[in-house]
């Protein structure tokens, strides 16, 4: 070390373990802001750098074998979309003859949209020239959605119907339905965005509502630590995480893990989207 970060040291040791150690420490990165607001109105939050233990222990309930513990390392910090993409975001970008008219609010989330639709909607908003965007990886997805917790939903280990839209199905146990009829929410479809509480960095619904497109092909995990991974080289099925309104609320723990074809538009399913933080 030479004599003038010895000098640093004594005089402002504060200053000296941020500038040794700045690009590790956690929290909003140095000259980002914390939120990002596109022209389409699209807010992101940043999210930020970090280690975390992808995956689940092997006691947590409902866990499946594709949940291998890994330690993940995310190298940089990126802009997440604080909900999932809305049906007024998607038909201002897209406009009505992609697929036609597609009817509700325009604070609901787009559904049936594959994993290609999601590739032609961020194409065409890389082309407004207002950053880079990409889905999130798997790894990203559960990063963000953890939000420093090792529990297994964002909150604790347990999940109950104030906490996220699940089970509201009349066709399943629809054990939500009371609850959901109570905030002035329908049944059998999800919730505007935002009707429950965000985790702890700022995102909605990470839990439940719709699964989520991830950029990623699916399929296990390496056990060994890893720096953001980006899943298998190719594969048949893209990854889908979070749960939806449909089913079970174990479906939406942090480390569940779903599957599906990329040309499938599921009633189930929509996305969300990664802004890079350049």
């Amino acid at each position: 070390m030479d004599n003038s970060l010895n000098i640093l040291k004594k005089v402002c040791p504060f200053l000296f373990i941020i500038l040794l150690f700045g690009t590790f420490l956690p929290g909003p990165a140095f000259g980002l802001e914390k939120y990002f607001r596109n022209s389409l109105g699209m807010k992101f939050a940043l999210i930020p750098a970090g280690t975390f233990i992808m995956g689940s222990p092997p006691g947590e309930p409902h866990r499946n074998k594709g949940e291998v513990q890994h330690q993940v390392t995310i190298s940089r910090p990126f802009y997440l979309q604080t909900t999932e993409v809305t049906l007024k975001q998607w038909r201002a970008l897209m406009r009505k003859k992609f697929f036609g008219r597609r009817k509700g609010k325009g604070n609901m989330p787009v559904v049936r949209v594959s994993w290609h639709d999601c590739m032609k909607f961020i194409k065409k908003l890389n082309n407004l020239n207002e950053g880079l965007y990409r889905l999130p990886t798997e790894a990203e997805w559960e990063y963000a959605c953890r939000a420093g917790t090792k529990t297994a939903y964002s909150w604790r280990d347990s999940i109950d119907c104030s906490k996220a839209m699940y089970n509201n199905s009349t066709l399943e146990s629809g054990d939500c339905l009371d609850y959901v009829r109570s905030k002035g929410l329908a049944v059998n479809r999800p919730a505007r965005v935002k009707s429950y509480q965000p985790n702890a960095w700022g995102i909605y619904d990470m839990h439940g509502n719709v699964w989520e497109w991830c950029g990623d092909w699916y399929g296990d995990y390496k056990e060994s630590a890893q720096t953001d991974p980006f899943g298998p080289d190719s594969g048949t099925e893209k990854v889908r995480r979070g749960g939806s309104w449909f089913k079970h609320g174990y479906s939406c723990r942090s480390a569940n893990r779903a599957h599906g074809h990329p040309p499938t538009r599921y009633k189930t399913t929509g996305f969300r989207v990664l802004r890079e933080a350049r």
